[in-house]
C-alpha cells in the first residue's frame, strides 16, 4: 500500500470513497465528501492524503486549519477520513493519520484537533482533557493531539466548509 498526496485525478475517486464510507453511519449527515470539495475549493485543504493498493484508492485523510477561540495559529482539524469498507480494520486509517501528523509537524504546526471516538482516535495519541470545546459537543469527544507546546484552550472551529 502506497500513501501519497492527492492528484487531481483522485478528486472523484475521493468523493465516492468518502460518500460510501459516511453513508451507513447514523451520525453522519451525508456532508462528508461535499466537505472536501469545499476545503479544496476554499484553499483550505492544508494535507489531503490517499492509500492506494494495486492502483485503487482505498483511502483517504484530509487536514484543515481550525481555530482557536477564533485564532487561526498552526493548528489544523483532522477530517474527513474515509476507507474502504472491505478494507477497514487493517491499520490504513492509522497509517493515514501518522502520515499525515508526520507532515503537519514537518511544516511547524503546533498541532491537531477533531471530533471523533476517543476509543478510535487515542489509539492515534489523541487527548480530551476538556481543555478544547466546540458548542453542543461533549467534551469527550473533542480531542487534540500536541505537536509543540503550549497546548491549547479554548473553543475550537473548523474551516468554513464545515458548516459553522
Amino acid at each position: 500500500m502506497l500513501i501519497r498526496p492527492e492528484i487531481p485525478a483522485d478528486y472523484d475517486a475521493i468523493h465516492q470513497l468518502t460518500w460510501n464510507a459516511f453513508r451507513p453511519m447514523a451520525f453522519s449527515n451525508d456532508t462528508e465528501a461535499d466537505i472536501i470539495r469545499a476545503l479544496r475549493a476554499d484553499g483550505d485543504l492544508t494535507i489531503s492524503l490517499v492509500a492506494e493498493d494495486a492502483g485503487e484508492i482505498v483511502g483517504h485523510v484530509a487536514f484543515s486549519p481550525v481555530g482557536i477561540d477564533g485564532i487561526r495559529d498552526k493548528w489544523f482539524g483532522l477530517g474527513p477520513i474515509s476507507v474502504r469498507s472491505d478494507r477497514q480494520r487493517q491499520g490504513i486509517g492509522k497509517a493515514l493519520i501518522a502520515a499525515g501528523l508526520q507532515l503537519l509537524d514537518e511544516q511547524g504546526a503546533c498541532g491537531c484537533a477533531l471530533i471523533g471516538n476517543p476509543e478510535i482516535y487515542g489509539r492515534a495519541g489523541f487527548v480530551s482533557d476538556g481543555q478544547l470545546t466546540y458548542p453542543d459537543i461533549d467534551t469527550k469527544y473533542v480531542q487534540r493531539l500536541v505537536l509543540r507546546e503550549p497546548a491549547p484552550r479554548g473553543v475550537l472551529s473548523f474551516a468554513r466548509a464545515f458548516g459553522n
